[in-house]
């Protein structure tokens, strides 16, 4: 699962989600950036940094590290990096701060003994994404962290759960991008389903993603209609007809919209058929 690419998306929308982590947050937190860095000679690659505002002076900056393998020599690395960029930068900060994110601390690194004293500073945090409570109760952000850390058999539901939170609770924009952080997450846990199967299993109505939004917008209607075949078959639970399939993908953009809004109630083949037969071609625009 591509879960640096996920928690690159979490936190380049919302930098503050760092801070939640956190028990004690600086008082401009919200106005933090985030970005990866690349340190020289020799070459590091840091996850993320979270970068002080500008107007603030010598801020505070935080380096954050997620992890989701066991990797032996973690720690080596991470300090490595953030005391050589830190080095490096040490006229613009006046101090660090770091923060690993495991799902669990079984993937932490065995061998730590050299590094005690700085595991156990108050400037080092360790996050174990299964001790942040029920996912139910968390925040939008922190519940999508969690969401990649749960069993795949629970995933699904959760995900429902949590879009129909977003939808509520979220502007429609935020709600938006949560919709397709949620799709992204799932996709690479079921990597074995199509995009279409999977916003089909969340019931993502299709005018809610950023794909029909694509392809409304640049006039590209096959990928319009391989979404709604999808979402169909998956919802009906067998193929459709070759007749039906044909019938379907003459739709115009608007009524394939109308359609994949009416599918969530669908149960059966003839529910789709009476569904075309009071939206024949003819009478489209």
């Amino acid at each position: 699962m591509k879960r640096d690419s996920i928690f690159y998306q979490l936190f380049q929308q919302s930098p503050g989600l760092l801070f939640d982590l956190l028990e004690d947050q600086p008082d401009n937190a919200a106005s933090y950036r985030f970005d990866s860095v690349a340190v020289k000679e020799p070459k590091f690659e840091i996850d993320g940094v979270f970068f002080p505002p500008e107007t603030d002076g010598s801020g505070v900056i935080y380096f954050c590290e997620v992890q989701f393998q066991k990797d032996k020599q973690l720690y080596e690395r991470l300090f490595s990096e953030l005391f050589l960029y830190f080095y490096q930068n040490r006229s613009l900060y006046s101090n660090w701060q770091a923060v690993v994110i495991y799902p669990s601390g079984n993937l932490e690194q065995s061998e730590t003994v050299p590094y005690q004293m700085l595991l156990n500073c108050d400037q080092m945090h360790r996050v174990y994404l299964n001790e942040l409570g029920d996912i139910r109760q968390l925040p939008l952000g922190l519940a999508l962290m969690v969401l990649t850390t749960v069993q795949s058999e629970q995933a699904a539901a959760e995900a429902n759960f949590l879009l129909a939170r977003a939808r509520q609770e979220a502007t429609s924009e935020a709600s938006g991008s949560i919709i397709e952080l949620v799709t992204t997450i799932m996709l690479n846990r079921f990597t074995q389903l199509s995009r279409a199967e999977v916003e089909a299993m969340l019931d993502v109505r299709l005018q809610e993603t950023r794909v029909y939004q694509e392809a409304k917008e640049e006039g590209r209607q096959e990928e319009a209609i391989d979404l709604v075949l999808g979402q169909l078959s998956v919802r009906l639970g067998q193929e459709l007809s070759e007749a039906l399939r044909t019938q379907v993908m003459v739709l115009s953009l608007p009524l394939l919209k109308e359609l994949s809004m009416a599918l969530l109630n669908f149960e059966q083949q003839a529910d789709l058929e009476a569904w075309l037969q009071n939206h024949p071609i003819s009478e489209q625009s």
